[in-house]
């Protein structure tokens, strides 16, 4: 039994930018079906940006259909071209195949197996691609696409009008390896649907066409919104870079702390899109926040969410724990895992090797910008040492927190983390 509210969920979320035939869809969706969609390995992890899609997955899933998630070993060593402005520079096989092995990894635990649903589906399209001679490639696939109606596609159009760039064959070629995804997918699993971004319609149109023509199967497409914040500007990077998924990568404090720094013109939005709460629950919370004085409820709702899902329950409770105790001063009770989130990503990091004072470290932190004004902070009781106000300039063994890591603050809200290297 599927849901039949789940389009109209959807749409009213946010969530649907394009869909090939929006009737014929509906009435598609009446019975279980499979839907896939792909994720190129382009880096060693899935970055928020990939959530979206992954969570619509989901979303499919919760409603009674099959998810099918493909990692592109194949496609990965192409790169996608679609509104790039340059050509990607190729990696090597044995990185990509690193990188297919972490997403992966990743995707199974985004998209776990539960009693009552359909198991979900993990492909890599390296499976059917790497068996595929050249002629058998452009005999079997190439033949039924038109150079004119390629070239005609606004992603190939910008680079073509780009004579500094252009657009190799290879990049060009991309598009008739992802609409083969669909076809074997559709051969193979009974695949209907294929979703992605907005910036993929052209290749899932693709995808449908030649589907169309190799097995004389109606199949759709649909594409989400490319995610903005409310000034226009895409969202899910910092002055850091993206925001991953892997904790090596962004520490589940820095990733609970980004989703708190969410704006309030945008995070009701990003409910919608990013939460499997109840509509009528997120526009509960909006009418509260909407009456109440000072900081809204929403970001903690927003970031505990996220972080539980991507991380963990443990995880969401140490980046609270970690978030309250340099709120309160409180951070004597920190733990080793939590000072190394903060040493990874989480406050500004002195590394230091070889004895020191406090002065000197003060300056080094960047917390004072000589000497001697950080003695005059230290003779006005403005720094406090692992959470205690120290006006002398010693630092002593004791000092260490797990033998390595200093907390230095500056009056209420300025932390610097030292850390002795092991």
């Amino acid at each position: 039994m599927t849901d039949p509210h789940l389009l109209d969920d959807l749409a009213e979320r946010g969530l649907v930018a394009q869909m090939s035939d929006p009737a014929a869809l509906r009435d598609h969706l009446a019975t279980p079906r499979t839907l896939y969609c792909g994720f190129d390995p382009t880096a060693g992890s899935l970055h928020i940006g990939h959530l979206v899609p992954l969570l619509m997955l989901r979303r499919f899933q919760l409603a009674g259909h099959t998810p099918v998630a493909l990692v592109g070993g194949a496609t990965g060593l192409i790169g996608d071209p679609s509104f790039k402005a340059t050509e990607r520079s190729l990696n090597s096989c044995d990185t990509v195949q690193g990188w297919v092995a972490s997403l992966s990894a990743q995707i199974r635990a985004l998209l776990p197996a539960s009693d009552g649903l359909a198991a979900p589906v993990l492909v890599n399209n390296a499976d059917w691609m790497g068996q595929m001679s050249a002629l058998d490639f452009l005999r079997d696939v190439g033949k039924h696409f038109s150079v004119n109606a390629m070239l005609a596609r606004e992603s190939v159009r910008q680079r073509l009008a780009r004579p500094d760039q252009g657009i190799s064959f290879t990049e060009f070629s991309y598009a008739l390896l992802q609409s083969q995804d669909f076809a074997v997918l559709n051969q193979r699993l009974g695949c209907t649907l294929q979703i992605g971004g907005n910036d993929q319609w052209g290749n899932i149109t693709g995808g449908m066409d030649l589907t169309r023509r190799l097995h004389q199967t109606q199949v759709h497409g649909m594409t989400l919104p490319l995610i903005t914040k409310a000034d226009g500007t895409k969202f899910g990077k910092t002055e850091g870079g993206a925001i991953w998924l892997d904790p090596a990568l962004t520490s589940p404090y820095a990733f609970h702390q980004f989703w708190l720094g969410t704006a309030d013109e945008d995070v009701y939005r990003f409910l919608r899109y990013y939460s499997f709460m109840p509509l009528s629950a997120i526009r509960d919370l909006e009418a509260e926040d909407a009456k109440r004085q000072g900081r809204k409820q929403a970001q903690q709702v927003l970031a505990d969410e996220l972080t539980e899902l991507v991380h963990g329950k443990g995880a969401l409770a140490a980046a609270r724990r970690i978030g309250e105790f340099l709120f309160s001063g409180d951070v004597a009770h920190l733990g080793e895992s939590d000072l190394a989130q903060l040493a990874q990503d989480g406050l500004p990091c002195c590394r230091i090797e070889g004895e020191t004072d406090l002065v000197s470290l003060l300056v080094e932190s960047g917390l004072a910008s000589s000497k001697r004004i950080a003695r005059e902070l230290l003779a006005a009781g403005a720094v406090s040492l692992n959470g205690a106000i120290r006006q002398d300039g010693q630092v002593t063994d004791g000092d260490w927190l797990f033998g390595r890591y200093l907390l230095l603050r500056r009056g209420k809200k300025q932390y610097r983390l030292v850390s002795w290297p092991r």
